[in-house]
């Protein structure tokens, strides 16, 4: 019985191991709406997905993203959570998914995610 038991628990210790070190490079990193209800819950850095929604008027090194799931929502009614990105570098084009990797920094009352790094994964041909 309790050879049983001992080969039970090391079966789930390795599926265990094997799913947090097959899981842990998920490079599609966290959702726009995972982040954005509590930025001030993530420190340090991560990396979140979204699709490039357009630029601030007052801050053109700043832009907008939104989730992934949002995509699929076509009528006037929706509530699409933009997530503000301040990003020194080339801006992404508007539609463009991306993966911004950084941090959350408070501004003004509320969060920013300052990217240190942009990524382009395609483009999804919207707003035009």
């Amino acid at each position: 019985m309790k050879k049983i038991i001992f080969i039970t628990v090391v079966l789930a210790v390795g599926i265990a191991l094997a799913y947090a070190l097959f899981f842990r490079g998920d490079s599609n990193g966290l959702q726009v709406n995972q982040v954005a209800s509590d930025p001030s819950a993530y420190s340090g850095t991560i990396t979140v997905t979204g699709i490039m929604a357009g630029t601030s008027p007052q801050d053109p090194s700043i832009f907008g993203i939104f989730d992934l799931k949002e995509l699929q929502c076509t009528t006037a009614n929706c509530n699409k959570i933009y997530l503000p990105v301040k990003y020194q570098g080339a801006m992404p084009k508007l539609g463009d998914e991306v993966q911004v990797s950084g941090s959350f920094t408070p501004a003004s009352g509320s969060y920013i995610f300052s990217a240190t790094n942009v990524v382009v994964v395609r483009n999804h041909k919207i707003g035009g």
